[in-house]
């Protein structure tokens, strides 16, 4: 099994929205061996995985600059991929906060690649709208706004830089059932069965990282041994799956609104394994749409 997974081309497709540090991140990527190409049609993709090549590690920035660019053709080039059985992928999805980036168009004084004619406020808005879909299967998400260029390369090798040849990076997600299972997971948690903070009127609108939320749930009589468990578990696999040359694992907790039950799961399990000294990533997938649909025109 090890032998196979060493065999495996590793793939990092790098996207996001126009100042969020994509270019950045490629230059990174290649510093640390990956063959990277930007700006990449995807429609070349394939024959270049028909060339003959050195089996090196490869950075592939793909953006709405490219000529063949659509939303729908990102995510099935990303299935097919993730198909292929001597292809390693990530997906990594670079952002930013809409200030920031019209604050970096602002200094640059580069018009828009998706509103030449228009506002950067407005090439900002629809970028992100039409990336949306591809940030939410993602399998890396690293947010730019507060990060300078030394510290986003420092992000992109924490998360990439080989460590002894048995580097894993862990990344902890909440979802919401209703909208379905997010692509690409490793391992997922129900957290249905636990008290639903919902049904609290003072906390309905509150989310998991509220610490009243947090203390609801962790009440509940099935919380401490299904959380002790969860832990135990993951400390007992992550070492197998890095010995196999696993590069990342990505561990999922879902509940019916992905607002309360997973996100509080999501974060105390993140933390236990931080402190357990495991290199751990968190998204929250709801709170993140719901963020980005609050967006002021």
């Amino acid at each position: 099994m090890a032998e196979h997974m060493t065999s495996q081309r590793r793939i990092v497709l790098v996207t996001g929205p126009s100042g969020a540090g994509r270019s950045t991140a490629i230059h990174v990527l290649e510093d640390l061996g990956f063959e990277a190409i930007d700006n990449l049609p995807m429609g070349l993709l394939s024959r270049l995985l028909d060339s003959p090549d050195d089996n090196r590690p490869m950075a592939l920035g793909i953006d709405v600059r490219n000529r063949d660019f659509s939303t729908i053709g990102f995510i099935e080039l990303i299935e097919k991929l993730g198909r292929m059985a001597d292809v390693d992928l990530t997906t990594l999805y670079l952002d930013c906060s809409d200030e920031v980036l019209l604050r970096r168009f602002s200094e640059t004084r580069r018009r828009h690649p998706v509103a030449a004619n228009a506002s950067p406020e407005t090439g900002v808005r629809q970028e992100k709208e039409l990336l949306l879909p591809i940030r939410e299967v993602a399998d890396t998400l690293i947010d730019t706004t507060s990060l300078n260029i030394h510290q986003l390369r420092a992000e992109v090798e924490h998360w990439f830089a080989p460590k002894d040849g048995r580097h894993l990076a862990v990344s902890i997600e909440s979802f919401s059932y209703k909208r379905g299972l997010p692509r690409g997971l490793d391992m997922v948690f129900d957290c249905r069965f636990l008290a639903n903070p919902y049904w609290r009127p003072e906390l309905r609108a509150e989310d998991g990282r509220n610490p009243d939320v947090a203390t609801y749930i962790q009440s509940d009589a099935n919380y401490a041994a299904f959380f002790d468990r969860v832990v135990e578990l993951l400390i007992q696999l992550l070492p197998a799956f890095r010995a196999e040359g696993k590069a990342h694992l990505s561990v999922a907790f879902g509940c019916t609104g992905g607002q309360h039950r997973s996100v509080a799961m999501a974060e105390a399990v993140a933390k236990a394994l931080a402190e357990a000294g495991q290199q751990v990533s968190i998204r929250h997938r709801e709170m993140e749409r719901r963020s980005v649909n609050e967006r002021p025109d």
